[in-house]
């Protein structure tokens, strides 16, 4: 379904919304990382964190992991093994990925709620790999529609340009993003801001786009809002924030953070809480991505970038007390932000779908959705 076709038959118009990430997961939809030239050195270093990643995850939901061979398959199941994991854990697909960022060109999963049952859906964006940056990897722009077969869902085709990460959503009519990323004209220039918020509103369902200016320095992806502030609950925001004006991000994130204390003050929609910035991570090519607001919000736990910095504790321990019922756990990024991404942008929910009856968690907040 494209943009201005079918406009009845939009996810909104259907009764679909994009929950927010704290919703339970059927599962997390991961992609073995293997391209060398995203991790010229430190790839072996980068899967043993992954592997981590999944230890973790695999204790509160499902992990749908792509790789790319039957002799993928084959490494990366030895690495599984070695830790313990159960097949039961881990549903292995082989479909080539040209990078493990799924986050940004996987499907972007939506619900509904139909009585007893919540019905599951899909949007499959279009992925130009960041603003046509690398054209080898556009072709993961395929991948939705490869592992359709096995989501048996609904698919949308909104017909524009649009990464994963350059979305948050708070399950309850809210949506954050950033404009250096949204309205940058190497993605949809022939949209007017009215119009990218018209389609986020009928592929998401959501009625308001919150909008930041600028993403953080060394950000290939143009300011994605995941290096930037996420939703933690449905009123409340947690952003990254710089006090010293030497930082490099002291600019952008103070210029955030006053926008969004402004909106939060005015409009009472939210209340704010700041994260620290990293200290500068500087590669031999430029500044790094490194943020700890790409954390991963799983079912019974909260997966956080660390940099093996002083500050990597303070991150820890505001963000705890915002899960309860959730282990806030440390992942060190060290090596996988190297690649220019962190634990947000390797990982992509899918929602719980199914009888209500079978959910442990609370779903009422979530499924509030306004229409």
């Amino acid at each position: 379904m494209k943009l201005d076709e079918y406009t009845d038959q939009t996810p909104k118009a259907l009764n679909f919304l994009m929950p927010a990430e704290w919703f339970p997961h059927q599962g997390t939809w991961l992609a073995w990382p293997s391209n060398e030239a995203t991790w010229p050195i430190g790839l072996e270093c980068v899967q043993d964190r992954f592997v981590e990643m999944i230890e973790f995850l695999t204790d509160g939901e499902k992990v749908f992991l792509l790789v790319d061979s039957e002799e993928e398959l084959r490494y990366a199941g030895a690495k599984l093994e070695r830790m313990g994991f159960l097949r039961r854990s881990v549903e292995i697909h082989i479909i080539p990925t040209a990078d493990a960022w799924i986050r940004d060109y996987g499907p972007n999963f939506l619900i509904r709620s139909t009585g007893q049952n919540i019905e599951l859906g899909f949007n499959d964006w279009i992925f130009n790999a960041w603003g046509d940056k690398y054209p080898e990897l556009t072709v993961d722009n395929g991948i939705p529609a490869a592992i359709s077969n096995s989501l048996k869902a609904p698919s949308f085709e909104p017909g524009i340009v649009l990464e994963g990460g350059s979305i948050d959503v708070n399950g309850d009519g809210l949506c954050m993003t950033t404009r250096q990323c949204l309205l940058n004209p190497n993605r949809n220039p022939q949209l007017s801001t009215n119009q990218i918020e018209s389609c986020l509103s009928r592929f998401l369902g959501i009625h308001r786009v919150i909008w930041l200016n600028r993403g953080i320095v060394g950000d290939d992806t143009d300011g994605h809002i995941d290096d930037v502030a996420r939703f933690v609950d449905p009123t409340t925001v947690v952003i990254s924030l710089e006090e010293d004006p030497k930082h490099p991000n002291f600019p952008p994130l103070q210029e955030n953070y006053q926008l969004l204390v402004e909106i939060a003050e005015k409009e009472q929609l939210f209340k704010v809480v700041t994260l620290p910035a990293p200290e500068p991570i500087v590669s031999t090519e430029g500044p790094l991505p490194a943020s700890y607001a790409n954390f991963y919000i799983g079912n019974k736990v909260v997966l956080v970038p660390t940099f093996n910095q002083a500050s990597d504790q303070r991150a820890l321990d505001i963000l705890g007390p915002l899960f309860p019922g959730r282990h806030v756990i440390g992942i060190d990024c060290t090596d996988i932000i190297r690649g220019m991404g962190a634990i947000h942008c390797l990982t992509q929910q899918q929602p719980y779908s199914g009888h209500v009856s079978a959910l442990k968690w609370h779903t009422e907040g979530p499924l509030r959705g306004r229409h």
